[in-house]
């Protein structure tokens, strides 16, 4: 099915946005379903050349990592990093040992940095306290970075669950058209969120359908990352108020942001680079009279990328005996 009317990008994912790369690392034994997804927002050195970008905790249920320093400033100059909720630390870390090797490369020191590490928690299926993602892995992720990544029960996704089936990492891209430009505005979520009963595709009461048939629900708790890319020239501000519209997506297939749930926004703009040095800078930003394509566009990527998630990934069953079901086995688009 056709999730809203505007147009997709050639890969309908957040890599639609030239320079985004997406990579992962998934560990998955007897006892670890888990992993680290790494969006890498630019191909050049995005420390020495911020983007303008904008955050937002809707329920604030979370650990996310980085998020003071977006709110005051207004910029990100790290990639961005998910991955289960004990393991915010270790990837962290590891995020500042990928920078501070960058900056030697690049000849300069870097005595302060951010990174941005977004969580969920996956200990249904994953024995998290073992905290099997450490910094072999997160530069694995970084080293497999691509434009057509995978999605699904894949990197930070593996032990997520959405909806009361099998969760993970889904994405979706729109084409926004102002003016003569087109832009293309792309989503990323780690989908850990909702109960089956609630969920809802198209209008249909999907997860009432699929609960009387595996007899089980249970709470919305769990949270759900919502990373959103753009090459839309924009300000910090408007960049905020387009990615508050991410809850349209989630609300439209039934979620109603349940307390134990943390839905955490975090977006970026490839338009406009920040130096690490200067003066007076000199900004290019869309109208505001323009913004309500790109509030269409964020909420129908953001309810497309969470259904992809859903239906890319595949049954898991945890290290406690847990299963997970796909939403693929009982509805298909």
């Amino acid at each position: 099915m056709k999730i809203g009317r505007m147009e997709h990008g050639l890969l309908n994912a957040i890599t639609d946005v030239p320079g985004v790369r997406v990579g992962h690392c998934t560990v998955d034994d007897a006892r670890h379903k888990t992993g680290v997804t790494v969006l890498l927002p630019c191909g050049d050195d995005i420390f020495r050349n911020k983007m303008v970008a904008a955050c937002h905790v809707l329920n604030g249920f979370g650990k996310t990592a980085g998020l003071i320093q977006i709110e005051e400033l207004g910029t990100l100059e790290t990639p961005i990093a998910l991955t289960n909720t004990l393991n915010v630390g270790l990837v962290h870390d590891a995020m500042v040992e990928y920078m501070c090797r960058q900056a030697e490369r690049g000849g300069y020191a870097v005595s302060s940095v951010n990174p941005v590490v977004c969580e969920c928690n996956d200990a249904s299926l994953n024995d998290i306290r073992h905290r099997a993602v450490g910094e072999k892995e997160v530069f694995a992720a970084i080293e497999s970075a691509c434009a057509d990544f995978a999605q699904g029960d894949v990197g930070a996704g593996k032990g997520m669950t959405c909806h009361g089936l099998k969760g993970g990492i889904g994405s979706a891209s729109r084409i926004v058209e102002i003016g003569d430009g087109r832009f293309t505005l792309g989503v990323l979520v780690l989908a850990n969120h909702g109960s089956l009963r609630d969920l809802v595709i198209g209008g249909e009461k999907v997860g009432e359908a699929i609960e009387e048939r595996i007899h089980g629900d249970a709470p919305d708790k769990g949270s759900c990352i919502m990373i959103v890319g753009t090459d839309l020239p924009v300000t910090s501000r408007q960049l905020g108020r387009i990615i508050r519209r991410c809850s349209v997506g989630l609300a439209r297939l039934g979620s109603y942001i349940g307390h134990g749930s943390g839905e955490v926004m975090v977006g970026f703009s490839t338009a406009n680079r920040i130096p690490e040095e200067g003066d007076c800078l000199n900004l290019r930003c869309i109208h505001e009279s323009c913004m309500n394509e790109a509030f269409r566009a964020v909420a129908e990527a953001t309810e497309e990328a969470v259904l992809r998630a859903m239906l890319e990934a595949k049954p898991v069953t945890g290290y406690s005996g847990k299963h997970r079901r796909s939403l693929s086995e009982f509805w298909q688009p």
